[in-house]
């Protein structure tokens, strides 16, 4: 009788101990599911530091798979509906899918399936997890601290580099010459100045509006006057320059907030202010004044755009594929020698690799960010949460930048992608709780 209560006992501390096991290992991932909006931010703050050029860096990868599985067992614990109906889904799923499709049909390598993630699965992912996981405004209260967290990063890192202060870059691959472009301008983690350029005015934007509602205030919004037009000058990138000047100029004219017009009156100061001072140094105004001149980029680059044309209107309905498109570019270009050859233009990328198909596609998908802006159902309080009534007239303008931006880069960008599509989410959530308010 003692022998069986000693193994009655002994069992019962092995299941108490079994127990405890299973619940500390079960804590970490019910932490994760409790705060899905944290996980989504650290997902897409690793995706800032893994630039197609740059060194592969998996944890961006993991990350995103993790979020997508927190997010699916979130669902199935509390039961909820997971929305994916709505603008942009469609076309960026059958865009995801033509990119899916040409990816097989060539021979594997990394950087295929890279850029595909960073083109299409990113946004369409982060477009869908963001509009059913910041309801509330306390979530995307986060979201915003994270943007303005990253404009502060990116803004300083441009200024210490355009500044020569490279001891405070971070992380250190920025200073590599032999990885990415454009190593003497500002080019950030990205590791080329169009899209660093790109990233600064979409979140300096974000920015601007925070300071509208009095969430940006004090020095730090006089910071943010100073160091904005510095940072997009250090880019040395003449499409980032005009697309920030006709951005900060359109919320001048369609603000309605008399603070958001002072600010954007301040930048256009330090803007010119920053210039001048730049000017007045020797190596910089020698360095500005090549990137004003230089014509060979523009000439290579019209290069590319007519063999792309020509190539066009050869195959114009389902378009040559990424691993013909490719060759047959390489081959109809004679006076450039480069290894790969790039059309430096979203569009015409888009056009020549999947025709009329892909671009009407491409074209569904922009009209439906346009659309997920519309004014309907949000906060119409001037000081009210991210994204309001106001932040809607912004969205055009952010828009603008991308899509201005696209037209002189191939935009894989995951950051920047998943920065955009993810606001667009958010949107299309209030859109959607609207229209079952009747609001809308």
């Amino acid at each position: 009788m003692a022998v069986f209560d000693q193994a009655a006992t002994g069992h019962f501390r092995l299941s108490n101990v079994l127990a405890g096991v299973f619940d500390a290992g079960l804590r970490p991932l019910h932490a994760l599911i409790v705060a899905p909006a944290l996980v989504f931010l650290v997902t897409l703050g690793l995706m800032l530091f893994h630039a197609p050029d740059g060194p592969a860096f998996p944890y961006d990868r993991f990350s995103l798979g993790m979020l997508v599985f927190v997010v699916f067992l979130r669902a199935c614990v509390l039961r909820k509906a997971f929305h994916v109906a709505g603008p942009v889904t469609w076309p960026l799923f059958v865009l995801l899918i033509l990119a899916l499709n040409d990816a097989l049909a060539q021979p594997y390598q990394p950087e295929i399936w890279s850029v595909l993630a960073a083109k299409w699965l990113v946004p369409f992912v982060l477009y869908l997890i963001a509009a059913n996981i910041f309801p509330g405004e306390d979530k995307r209260r986060q979201f915003e601290i994270f943007a303005l967290a990253t404009f502060a990063y990116l803004s300083l890192t441009s200024i210490f580099l355009v500044l020569g202060v490279k001891s405070f870059v971070f992380p250190r691959f920025i200073l590599d010459e032999s990885l990415g472009i454009h190593a003497g301008r500002a080019r950030g983690p990205f590791l080329q100045a169009v899209a660093n350029g790109v990233a600064l005015n979409l979140l300096g934007l974000i920015a601007l509006d925070s300071y509208r509602r009095h969430r940006l205030r004090g020095m730090l919004a006089i910071s943010l006057m100073l160091i904005l037009p510095l940072a997009i000058l250090a880019t040395y990138t003449r499409a980032v320059w005009l697309s920030f000047g006709v951005s900060i100029l359109g919320v001048t004219l369609i603000s309605s907030s008399g603070r958001v017009r002072r600010a954007c009156l301040g930048i256009i100061i330090c803007g010119a202010l920053a210039l001048m001072v730049v000017v007045n140094f020797t190596d910089h105004h020698r360095s500005l004044s090549e990137r004003l001149r230089e014509n060979g980029p523009l000439e290579f680059r019209m290069a590319v755009y007519e063999a792309g044309w020509e190539m066009f209107r050869q195959k114009p309905v389902l378009g040559w594929g990424g691993r013909n498109m490719q060759a047959e570019l390489s081959r109809r270009i004679s006076d450039f020698r480069q290894e790969q050859y790039y059309f430096h233009n979203t569009y015409l990328e888009i056009l020549v690799q999947y025709g009329l198909l892909g671009i009407g596609l491409y074209l569904w998908l922009v009209i439906d960010l346009f659309r997920v802006g519309r004014r309907c159902a949000a906060d119409h309080s001037p000081t009210g949460s991210f994204p309001d009534q106001e932040f809607r007239s912004l969205w055009p303008i952010l828009l603008f930048v991308y899509l201005m931006n696209a037209s002189f880069v191939v935009m894989n960008y995951q950051f920047v992608n998943g920065l955009l599509f993810a606001m667009a989410g958010m949107l299309n959530a209030q859109n959607q709780r609207g229209e079952s308010n009747g609001e809308c």
